[in-house]
C-alpha cells in the first residue's frame, strides 16, 4: 500500500520536466544538501558520511537543510544519498575519506564473481527508501522530492578504478581488452539501477535523475557502445515497471556530463524527459539541437559562485536569456554539483537572480 503524502503545493519542477513553458524557471542545485552548508558540516562532525546516508532520520535532516535555509527560493529537494550505494549493495566495500575509496576494486573480470549474484534492493537499500518516505512526509508538500542513481558506466569506473580517476586507465583497459565482459557488468549494474529507481518511486520520489558524471571520458563511439545502451535500458525498464505496478508516470532526467556530442541522439532515443547540461554548451545551441523533444536542465558553471554577486547576476541573466530564447521546459541548475567552498549567501543570490531573470510575467 502506497504511503499517504501531503498534497504538493509547488509543481513547477514537474511541469517543466514534462516540457511545459513555466511562469518562471524552477530551480535547484546538484549537491544542494552538502558541505557548503555549516549546518551540514555540524551533522558530519559526529556522523560518518555513509552513516548519514544509512540513517533515515539523518538523511531526512540534511535533505531538508537547504529547503529550510532557502525558504521559498528552491523548487525541489533531492534525497541525501550517494551514487555509490549501488556498488555497496552489490557487495563492494566503499569508504569515504574524504573522497570515495574501494579497498578491493575489480581488477579483472574474474573479480565480478565476488559480487552478489542477486541483489535484493528492498533489503540492501531499504534505508534509502525509508529516508525518501520520511522526507516526503516532512516536506509537507512544499516542493517535489527527487530520487537518483549513478549511471552504469560511471559506477563501473569507480568499481574498477577503486575511486575517482583522472585517466580511467583501468576502466578503459576493461572496455578495450574485455569488451563483452564489460558489457555484462554494465548490464548487471543497470538491472540494480532499475530496481533501485522503481523502489524510490514506490517510496515517494516524484522525479528521478540518472547521473552519468563520467560520460565525457568516453569518445562518441565508445559512449554509444558502453554507456548509451544501459541508459536506454534504464529508462525503458523503469517506465515499464512503473506502468506494470500502476505507479505514477514519473519524469526522468539524464545528466550525461561532458557528452554534449550525444545531445541529438539522447533527445531522440534515450527515453528521458529532461537532459541535464554541463556549462560547456550554450543553451541556445542545446535547444537548437534537441528542439522540443525534451526539457533541459542547467547549466551555470558552479565556479561562477566564487566570482561575487555581479558575476553571478550576469551569468544567471545570460543563462536565462539563452534557455528562454526557444520553446520547451527548462529547469535552472548548475552545470555540475555545488562545491564545498561556496558561501551559502552567494548561492541564495543565485536563486534570487534565477527568480528575477527567468520570470515571464
Amino acid at each position: 500500500m502506497a504511503p499517504d503524502f501531503p498534497p504538493l503545493k509547488n509543481d513547477l519542477l514537474l511541469r517543466a520536466a514534462r516540457g511545459e513553458v513555466t511562469e518562471r524557471a524552477p530551480v535547484w542545485v546538484m549537491r544542494q544538501a552538502g558541505r557548503y552548508l555549516p549546518e551540514f558540516r555540524k551533522v558530519r562532525e559526529s556522523h560518518e558520511f555513509f552513516e548519514v546516508c544509512r540513517t533515515p532520520e539523518l538523511a531526512t535532516e540534511v535533505t531538508l537543510q537547504p529547503i529550510e535555509r532557502y525558504t521559498g527560493l528552491l523548487d525541489a529537494s533531492i534525497i541525501f544519498s550517494d551514487i555509490l550505494v549501488i556498488p555497496q549493495a552489490m557487495g563492494m566495500e566503499v569508504q569515504m575519506n574524504p573522497g570515495p575509496y574501494f579497498p578491493h576494486p575489480l581488477d579483472t573480470p574474474t573479480d565480478v564473481g565476488k559480487l552478489a549474484s542477486v541483489v535484493n534492493v528492498d533489503k540492501e537499500l531499504d534505508y534509502v527508501f525509508k529516508a525518501i518516505t520520511r522526507t516526503r512526509k516532512c516536506l509537507g508538500g512544499e516542493v517535489p522530492l527527487i530520487g537518483f542513481c549513478g549511471a552504469p558506466w560511471t559506477l563501473f569506473g569507480y568499481m574498477i578504478e577503486g575511486g575517482g580517476s583522472k585517466t580511467y586507465q583501468k576502466a578503459k583497459t576493461w572496455l578495450f581488452k574485455y569488451p563483452e565482459e564489460s558489457k555484462a557488468l554494465l548490464a548487471k549494474i543497470a538491472d540494480v539501477c532499475v530496481d533501485f529507481l522503481v523502489g524510490q518511486v514506490k517510496a515517494g520520489a516524484q522525479l528521478l535523475q540518472v547521473f552519468d558524471s563520467s560520460a565525457g571520458e568516453l569518445s562518441p563511439h565508445d559512449f554509444s557502445i558502453f554507456s548509451f545502451p544501459s541508459l536506454k535500458y534504464i529508462s525503458t525498464n523503469v517506465r515499464r515497471r512503473l506502468a506494470g505496478d500502476n505507479l505514477p508516470a514519473t519524469p526522468m532526467t539524464l545528466f550525461a556530463k561532458g557528452a554534449n556530442h550525444a545531445l541529438a541522439s539522447l533527445a531522440e532515443h534515450s527515453g528521458y524527459d529532461v537532459l541535464g547540461l554541463d556549462w560547456c554548451i550554450d543553451p541556445v545551441e542545446a535547444r537548437r539541437i534537441v528542439g522540443e523533444k525534451v526539457a533541459l536542465q542547467g547549466n551555470m558553471d558552479p565556479n561562477v559562485l566564487y566570482g561575487g554577486r555581479d558575476a553571478i547576476e550576469s551569468a544567471v541573466q545570460r543563462m536565462c536569456q539563452g534557455f528562454q530564447a526557444g520553446e520547451g521546459g527548462w529547469i535552472a541548475n548548475l552545470g555540475h554539483g555545488i562545491t564545498p567552498g561556496v558561501d551559502p549567501e552567494d548561492l541564495k543570490w543565485f536563486f534570487e537572480c534565477v527568480h528575477k531573470y527567468s520570470s515571464r510575467s
